[in-house]
């Protein structure tokens, strides 16, 4: 059982189960757990650890249109070092200033691979964003640009090990989900893959996609890493690789001038929303579900 059936699984055994995080009250939680072997590449500053897990966890909480206010995370490694634990805490509470959260803190273990568990939690203003809410002719948008988290890989690869940091310290869009609260009909954040986050989107909203590949925003980084000719690379990248913590959004077209004046992150307009017997295609061809799988 790999991990989507495990959560389908879960799905029948608890409300909450299968969103980007859980709402309790006017409060929404989530959690996280990444490992060194699939999320962490050699060279992977313990600073830029802290930033990106504790980041991965703010993004569900910014796909949910809420406010972020604390994170925690339990780290564990096979030996404590002074300069590694205080690079971790320092990135991690780098990443909650930048969207005015704050770090408190967390747990301590012993573990023979570098592993966190991070927890996220903010406080909803207006009604949560989920999945579930996409309507037909609704447009398909997304925050910021695809292809990050690619592109630092390849990086990563090269032994250009500062770049590739800098590259994977992306910023949680709270403020843009804080824009897209009450203006979008459905929204998560992309953390799989801008394809896999469509079939995702579609299952739950029970909706299709018409997606135009030359509306994707792809990161200028991920042309620095491929032949600049070469665009079914540089798409593939964008939309399958995932790990980039943008935020995939339905919104009505009337809607659209409001979110892009309220928040400073651009937002591309990829598509639109379809019935659900159109699938999910890309310029009229299917776009099949692949994407950034947790090993």
């Amino acid at each position: 059982m790999d991990e989507r059936a495990a959560l389908a699984l879960l799905s029948g055994e608890l409300d909450a189960a299968g969103d980007d995080a859980a709402i309790v009250d006017d409060l929404v939680v989530t959690t996280d757990m990444l490992h060194e072997r699939t999320d962490f590449p050699d060279g992977t500053t313990q600073y830029t650890a802290g930033w990106r897990a504790v980041g991965a966890s703010l993004s569900d909480v910014a796909a949910m249109g809420a406010e972020a206010t604390a994170a925690v995370a339990a780290y564990a490694v096979p030996e404590f070092t002074r300069a590694d634990l205080l690079a971790f805490v320092r990135g991690a509470s780098d990443v909650c200033d930048r969207v005015g959260a704050e770090y408190v803190g967390g747990d301590l273990d012993g573990h023979d691979e570098f592993t966190v568990a991070t927890t996220a939690i903010g406080r909803l203003a207006d009604d949560p964003v989920t999945r579930g809410g996409a309507s037909t002719d609704d447009l398909v948008c997304v925050t910021g640009t695809l292809g990050r988290s690619a592109a630092a890989l390849e990086f990563f690869e090269r032994g250009d090990a500062e770049r590739a940091n800098d590259l994977f310290r992306f910023e949680p869009r709270i403020a843009a989900g804080r824009a897209l609260a009450a203006r979008a009909t459905a929204m998560m954040d992309s953390s799989d893959g801008l394809a896999r986050s469509l079939h995702q989107l579609g299952e739950a909203s029970d909706c299709g996609f018409a997606i135009e590949s030359d509306r994707v925003p792809i990161d200028e980084s991920v042309r620095a890493v491929i032949d600049t000719d070469d665009e079914e690379d540089a798409l593939e990248r964008a939309t399958t690789f995932g790990e980039d913590f943008e935020l995939v959004a339905t919104v009505p077209e009337s809607e659209l001038d409001a979110v892009r004046e309220a928040t400073a992150v651009p937002v591309s307009v990829l598509g639109t929303v379809t019935a659900r017997e159109d699938g999910i295609t890309m310029d009229g061809t299917e776009l099949v579900d692949r994407g950034f799988t947790h090993g």
